[in-house]
């Protein structure tokens, strides 16, 4: 009986939205508990992996944030890739929508947090970024809790959206967050990258042979100063996604056998460990600070304001159509659930605030968890006020694959 209520629950739909709320509130509660220096000073324990002279040593956060999210960036860019050659970003039509949405998901949050802190300093504006991300594991797990009654059309809106979303946060840490280059573990880098796409030319298929090379990739993009997640993309895009008469394409084996991980197991461990905040050491006026505050109205104001105004804009201007079977207000809640920000913004926190982490008294971390907090009772509530009278609707079509959540 209880192996079959676990089975049902890992299919829940919600499920991996359910275990990053227990991972947070666990989380919080061990931060503000009498074991939060016991729960921190764990983290900070260090662990090395050394084959001869070369040898890694990090500690167990920076192995959570650089090596474990590196697989979850791995299973963006396989999902990316899948969508591009033939899923729900194959064509202009299908993109133009979601991305343009994406585009002011972006844009807006950080003008906002640039507007709140212009007058900061420097580093104060290092975390523009924070509050343009969107945590679609959450965000989806919400709207799935609405249940079949919510169009498959918005559903399908969400996840594209969501896929651009990260396309972008990748850019953007590829951008901004990475500095003091080393000149011999780029050129490691590149010729790995080389590897790859010979692989892929040749039409290698064992999928072992990809993960090793990517091993070397990641080693030396960590040792580089790139940030280690990007070698997750890389990797993934080499992946050849080529179906055989007698078996699926090796991107889609390796996605469907991450899918479980990153989404029960890595993403929830990348909660609980970012989302303890002490707040004992958080002051009234710490949180009303313009950091603080700039993330927070990025999430909750700017996101929706900008998913919603520039569809909106467009839709109006006969580039695309609405969702079938969506309303405005449907369309408006499926815009607020994007300031669900959680596990990508603090993701992005903790690369703008590296090294200054205690500057904001963890106060930047709580905006982070306030705003999406908000974002997620809010989007719910006008999500089910929009769809009290809608009897459930037809499921989609396309094949479950592609209807399957993405992270």
């Amino acid at each position: 009986m209880m192996k079959k209520l676990i089975k049902e629950f890992f299919q829940f739909e919600a499920a991996t939205g359910i275990l990053l709320i227990i991972a947070m509130v666990l989380a919080m509660i061990l931060a503000n508990s009498p074991w939060s220096a016991e729960y921190y000073e764990f983290w900070r324990i260090k662990g090395e992996v050394r084959i001869g002279s070369l040898g890694l040593e990090k500690s167990l956060l920076h192995w959570v944030n650089d090596g474990l999210m590196a697989m979850f960036f791995m299973l963006v860019g396989l999902e990316l890739k899948r969508e591009i050659q033939g899923g729900q970003l194959s064509s202009l039509s299908q993109v133009s929508l979601p991305g343009i949405a994406a585009v002011g998901g972006m844009a807006v949050p950080a003008l906002v947090f640039y507007l709140v802190n212009m007058q900061g300093s420097a580093i104060d504006m290092q975390g523009w970024a924070i509050p343009t991300a969107t945590d679609i594991a959450f965000a989806l797990g919400i709207l799935s809790l609405l249940g079949p009654r919510v169009p498959a059309s918005l559903k399908l809106f969400l996840m594209a959206l969501a896929i651009m979303d990260d396309l972008g946060a990748i850019i953007v840490i590829a951008l901004f967050y990475t500095e003091n280059l080393a000149t011999n573990s780029l050129l490691v880098s590149a010729a790995a990258i080389s590897v790859l796409v010979l692989m892929n030319r040749l039409g290698v298929v064992r999928v072992a042979a990809y993960i090793i090379v990517g091993v070397v990739l990641w080693v030396s993009v960590l040792k580089s100063g790139v940030h280690a997640t990007l070698a997750g993309v890389v990797l993934a895009l080499a992946i050849p996604n080529r179906d055989t008469e007698e078996d699926e394409s090796p991107l889609k084996k390796l996605e469907h056998a991450l899918h479980p991980w990153v989404s029960f197991a890595i993403i929830p461990l990348f909660a609980f460990v970012n989302a303890g905040v002490d707040l004992s050491g958080i002051s009234f006026s710490q949180l009303f600070s313009s950091v603080p505050l700039g993330i927070l109205l990025g999430l909750f104001i700017g996101k929706q304001l900008g998913v919603f105004l520039f569809s909106w804009c467009w839709i109006k201007l006969g580039m695309a159509e609405k969702p079938k079977d969506a309303d405005w207000l449907m369309l408006y809640g499926v815009s607020v659930l994007t300031g669900i920000g959680f596990t990508m913004s603090l993701f992005i926190d903790s690369l703008a605030y590296e090294g200054v982490e205690d500057l904001y008294g963890a106060a930047d971390r709580l905006a982070i968890l306030a705003g999406s907090a908000t974002s997620a009772v809010v989007g719910y509530l006008i999500l089910r006020f929009a769809l009290r009278n809608v009897k459930e609707v037809g499921r989609s079509d396309e094949s479950s694959d592609e209807n399957r959540p993405s992270v």
